[in-house]
């Protein structure tokens, strides 16, 4: 009790003051990728479903569990991929809560027999809601019955909701891949007490991919990850493997956690799972982060031959 009673406490401290938080992030960024950069919409051509789940630090009751699931597909007559992103991001067990939906619109830009570049853009709706039933605050405990009392503190609102916006570009050959993106972008008000602007987020990305033998059948892919949010700042350097329908991976996110992720994949189908050991000072405490993704690719009409799909990891 004593534990739920802090980390309650620990919650609404972040709400309440002007702290920036920072967004969810996922371990298996390739798996979810229209959360990683609104480009990638319509990179697989044919319609995919991507489905999301992670639990970081479990060992603290359930503090951070978040889903996601999306949709894309790529349209001839548009030129380029229409997205539907959905997320859910739950901290201490529905204390605090935040829900977006998105629609995501990727234009593609073919500059040679060689290249293809993908300019993304990204319109979010955003739900913030506080459970303020759960907040407990010291002029509320009698010394005897425990928390009785009504609090003279201010409460903060119990839901926000605003828009936002990202942008981001992708380019793309038959064995490398880069991209960037701008989460943010008008960094809009998610204040529960008072404004507190979301400030804007920077991803950039980029990997290789080197042949073990030919087709493609087994290859190993060299990728690196850079976010930076105001004063954060996480950089991301892995490797993976893919030998057949076999995906296994190995990641250092700095000074934070080392990755290790394991999959299995075809032509329609792909699942991974990867954990996440901490190794900075709450490693005895956190019990690590679970993330598992699955990804359905349908099968749709011969593609056109200027049309070329992205060859980065799944995972």
């Amino acid at each position: 009790m004593t534990k739920r009673i802090f980390l309650i406490l620990l919650v609404f401290s972040a709400v309440a003051s002007d702290l920036k938080a920072q967004d969810p992030q996922f371990t298996q960024f390739y798996a979810n990728p229209l959360y990683l950069n609104p480009a990638f919409a319509g990179t697989a051509r044919c319609a995919r479903v991507c489905m999301n789940y992670r639990n970081q630090w479990p060992n603290l009751s359930g503090t951070y569990v978040t889903y996601s699931a999306s949709y894309d597909q790529h349209f001839d007559f548009l030129n380029g991929g229409i997205g539907v992103l959905v997320m859910s991001d739950d901290q201490a067990r529905g204390t605090l809560k935040n829900t977006q939906a998105s629609l995501i619109y990727s234009y593609q830009a073919v500059i040679n027999r060689e290249f293809t570049l993908k300019f993304g853009i990204q319109a979010t709706y955003f739900q913030k809601t506080l459970d303020k039933g759960r907040l407990n605050f010291g002029d509320m405990i009698d010394a005897r019955r425990g928390f009785v009392w009504n609090t003279s503190e201010i409460v903060p609102a119990a839901k926000k909701t605003n828009a936002d916006f990202t942008a981001g570009v992708l380019g793309y050959s038959k064995n490398y891949f880069f991209g960037f993106s701008a989460s943010h972008i008008t960094q809009p008000d998610e204040g529960l007490l008072g404004v507190s602007k979301l400030p804007a987020k920077f991803t950039g990305h980029a990997g290789l991919i080197i042949p073990l033998e030919k087709g493609n059948e087994s290859y190993i892919s060299p990728n690196i990850l850079f976010q930076a949010q105001q004063k954060f700042q996480q950089l991301n350097l892995g490797l993976y493997y893919v030998k057949g329908a076999f995906v296994a991976g190995l990641w250092y996110r700095n000074m934070d956690a080392v990755i290790a992720l394991i999959g299995v994949q075809n032509n329609n189908f792909k699942f991974g799972y990867s954990y996440d050991v901490t190794i900075s000072k709450l490693s005895g405490n956190t019990a690590g982060s679970h993330e598992i993704s699955l990804q359905i690719q349908f099968e749709c009409k011969p593609k056109r031959k200027k049309y070329r799909t992205i060859s980065c990891p799944s995972f």
